[in-house]
C-alpha cells in the first residue's frame, strides 16, 4: 500500500526523519556562551567529585589536611621558638593565612596538572576541549579550597576567639592571587606533560614540595636578611602570602614584595601553558602514533 501524502520517505535502510532534512539554525553568541558555561559547571563538578564521590566527606578531608598543616606549623614555632618572627596579632591567624594561600596555590597546580589534556578519550566529544577541562578543574579546586577556608575560619573564630581582618577584600584578592598564580604555573606543566610525562610529575612535586619553605609561610620578608632575600624573591606564592599578610595585619606593611610580580608571573605562565597546548593539540595525533 502506498504511503498516505504526510508520510516521510522510505529508502533502503528505513524511513528518513523529517529532522534529518531540515537546515540547522545558527546559535547566537549568547546561546554558545551560556552553552559554554553550562560544560565548565558540570566539568568542575565532575572535577569535585574526582576525590571523593560523596562531596562533604572531600570537604571534610580537604579541612583535616589544612588542619593538621596548621597543627604541624604550630607545633614547630613552638619547638624552635619561631614565635619571635611572627606578626604582632593573633598568632593561628598567622599560621592560617599562609597555610590557606599555599592549599590554594598547590592544589591548583595538581588540578591543572591532572586536567584531561589532548589524549584524553573525553576529547573526542565535540563541545569538550582542553581550555574547558582545565577551567573546570581549577575552578573546582578554588571552590574546595574557598569553602574550606570558610568553615575553618567560622570555627575558629566562632570556637576559639574571634578574629579580626584589617582588609578582608584584600585578603581575599590575594588569595584568588595565588590560586591564579598556580593556574598559571600548572599551564606550563600541563603543556609538556604529554612530551615529557615523567619530568612533569616529578617537576611538579618537586616545585610544590620546595613551597612548603620558599613560600614563606614562617616568616615575614620584612624579617629576612637581604642576602637572603634572594632565595625567596623569585617565588610568586612568596609574594602573594606576604601582601597577603598585609592585609589581614593592621600592623604590617610589606616593603620587600610586589602583588603585581605575582599576577606577570601568573600571565606568562598561561600564556606559555596555552601557546604550548595549542602546539601539543595541532601535532598530538601525529607524535603519539609515531612513539607507539
Amino acid at each position: 500500500m502506498e504511503g498516505t501524502r504526510g508520510d516521510a520517505p522510505r529508502t533502503g535502510f528505513g524511513r528518513i526523519g523529517s529532522g534529518m532534512l531540515q537546515k540547522r539554525q545558527p546559535r547566537s553568541g549568547w546561546a554558545i556562551g551560556f552553552g559554554l558555561l553550562e560544560l565548565i559547571f558540570h566539568s568542575a563538578v565532575r572535577s569535585v567529585r574526582k576525590s571523593h564521590r560523596n562531596a562533604l566527606v572531600g570537604l571534610f578531608m580537604n579541612m583535616a589536611q589544612t588542619l593538621l598543616l596548621v597543627l604541624v606549623f604550630y607545633v614547630m614555632f613552638g619547638v624552635f621558638n619561631l614565635r619571635g618572627a611572627a606578626i604582632r596579632g593573633d598568632f593561628l591567624l598567622y599560621i592560617m593565612s599562609g597555610i590557606f594561600l599555599f592549599m590554594c596555590h598547590i592544589k591548583a597546580i595538581g588540578a591543572v596538572v591532572h586536567a584531561e589534556g589532548s589524549g584524553s578519550p573525553i576529547m573526542k566529544h565535540a563541545p569538550m576541549n582542553t581550555l574547558i577541562s582545565v577551567i573546570a578543574a581549577a575552578i573546582g579546586a578554588l571552590y574546595i579550597q574557598i569553602l574550606s577556608l570558610v568553615v575553618v575560619l567560622f570555627i575558629y573564630h566562632v570556637a576559639i576567639t574571634p578574629i579580626t581582618i584589617h582588609n578582608p577584600a584584600g585578603a581575599m584578592g590575594l588569595v584568588l592571587l595565588a590560586w591564579f598564580s598556580g593556574v598559571g604555573i600548572g599551564m606550563v606543566f600541563l603543556a609538556i606533560k604529554p612530551w615529557w610525562p615523567g619530568f612533569t610529575e616529578l617537576g611538579s612535586q618537586i616545585y610544590m614540595r620546595a613551597n612548603m619553605i620558599a613560600s614563606g609561610k614562617m616568616f615575614v620578608a620584612n624579617a629576612l636578611p637581604a642576602f637572603m632575600l634572594p632565595y625567596f624573591d623569585w617565588n610568586p606564592l612568596f609574594h602573594a602570602i606576604d601582601q597577603a599578610r598585609g592585609h589581614v595585619f593592621i600592623d604590617y606593611v610589606p616593603m620587600q614584595t610586589s602583588a603585581s610580580y605575582a599576577l606577570y608571573v601568573a600571565l606568562v605562565g598561561l600564556v606559555i601553558g596555552l601557546m604550548g597546548e595549542f602546539y601539543t593539540r595541532q601535532r598530538a595525533s601525529i607524535s603519539w602514533q609515531a612513539k607507539r
